[in-house]
């Protein structure tokens, strides 16, 4: 099982902050906006007197609700269609598990999500790896990339929109010509779609649900834990048009019995957050950034994508090492007794070498916490006995 590189360094964190240095945390996608009210109260006021097992599927309730929502954004679903785990992480799984049998293989384009390498182990099958590049700020790579990784063991595509580690967002065209390889080679496409409500410069979303064509092949990924900045409900759900798919990931999640009572409580509860909440939400990630994409490209011989959505970047910069440096910047270095915690680019590849002079920057921080990380950084970046 291969380590979280976004997990990896805190005992580097909890060392220097047992020293007293401020650590800035840009490692991880765990949001500083608060989680909705009603969310919030629907948990404190639970009124069963015994929190019981929920039906292996989810709650109906909840399931009913995530229909409405999804009516909301054009997506026709039925409670049935809907399959809710503990995160979008046990949803995943269950659908690595239910559609392909050990030493299958899935394609993604990197870097990826770094998890995506422990569920494969996890599930026993195989990553095949396609790079995308970050000149073209990681767009999809060519059809021809994935037509010559396809072997008779590929059973499936996945793809994060928008993405996470890079931020990019796929564009209508690109998911088109993702649902022309699934249709002709009859493979699963895995949209991994948690970060649907993040997306900036009047950009918009396209969803795999509305591929026509490949509807049975099609499943959807998603969950609470962005969208209501609630990651530790731990409330995801898979979604899919095809009935056997859907029966056989029912036997994985009747075999861990049910999803956490009062997570599910917390998610039926936070979809009806105003739509005022996103609204003020999509201008605060916005002016975040910016404020990250601007001070990095302002690094002499860093360089930064302006991605269209998630919270996150990838940026390159003129180091020897990204989990040397990442580290270092936790070990020997302070500016004003403050240090910034970065996740080395290296785990969000499979293939060996890739992500050596990147790293991944989470902008859930306030403009002014990021602006003074960006300054952290840019100094470390002067004194980094590997800079290149």
């Amino acid at each position: 099982m291969p380590e979280s590189p976004i997990r990896k360094l805190v005992p580097y964190a909890e060392a220097a902050k047992s020293r007293g240095v401020k650590v800035y945390h840009l490692n991880i996608g765990q949001p500083d906006i608060e989680t909705p009210e009603v969310a919030l109260n629907a948990v404190k006021n639970y009124e069963p007197k015994v929190i019981a097992y929920s039906h292996s599927a989810g709650m109906l309730s909840l399931r009913q609700k995530l229909t409405e929502y999804y009516k909301s954004v054009n997506i026709d679903v039925t409670p049935d269609e809907i399959i809710v785990g503990a995160g979008a992480s046990e949803a995943l799984l269950f659908a690595f598990q239910s559609i392909m049998d050990p030493d299958d293989e899935v394609i993604i384009p990197e870097p990826f999500y770094a998890n995506y390498n422990g569920f494969a182990t996890n599930a026993g099958i195989k990553v095949k790896p396609i790079f995308s590049d970050i000149e073209s700020g990681f767009a999809l790579p060519p059809m021809e990339d994935f037509e010559k990784n396809i072997t008779e063991k590929t059973k499936a595509i996945l793809v994060c929109n928008p993405n996470n580690p890079t931020g990019y967002l796929y564009s209508k065209e690109e998911l088109e010509t993702l649902r022309d390889i699934v249709k002709k080679h009859d493979l699963f496409l895995i949209a991994d779609e948690v970060y649907r409500e993040f997306v900036y410069d009047n950009h918009k979303h396209h969803t795999a649900m509305h591929l026509k064509g490949i509807e049975n092949n099609v499943i959807l990924i998603d969950s609470v834990s962005k969208r209501y900045s609630a990651c530790g409900v731990r409330i995801g759900w898979m979604i899919s048009k095809n009935k056997e798919v859907m029966a056989t990931a029912l036997k994985f999640a009747q075999a861990r019995l049910s999803p956490p009572t009062f997570g599910q409580v917390a998610a039926e509860a936070a979809v009806d957050t105003p739509k005022a909440y996103f609204e003020a939400v999509e201008a605060e990630y916005l002016a975040r950034r910016n404020a990250v994409v601007e001070g990095i490209n302002n690094i002499e011989g860093a360089f930064c994508p302006n991605p269209a959505g998630a919270f996150y970047v990838v940026a390159r910069l003129p180091i020897d090492d990204s989990d040397r440096f990442c580290q270092w910047l936790l070990e020997d270095f302070t500016l004003e007794n403050q240090t910034v915690m970065l996740a080395p680019a290296t785990g969000f590849y499979s293939t060996p070498g890739k992500g050596v002079n990147e790293v991944r920057i989470s902008y859930v921080l306030n403009v002014e916490d990021l602006k003074s990380s960006v300054k952290v950084l840019a100094e470390a970046l002067k004194v980094y006995p590997g800079r290149k």
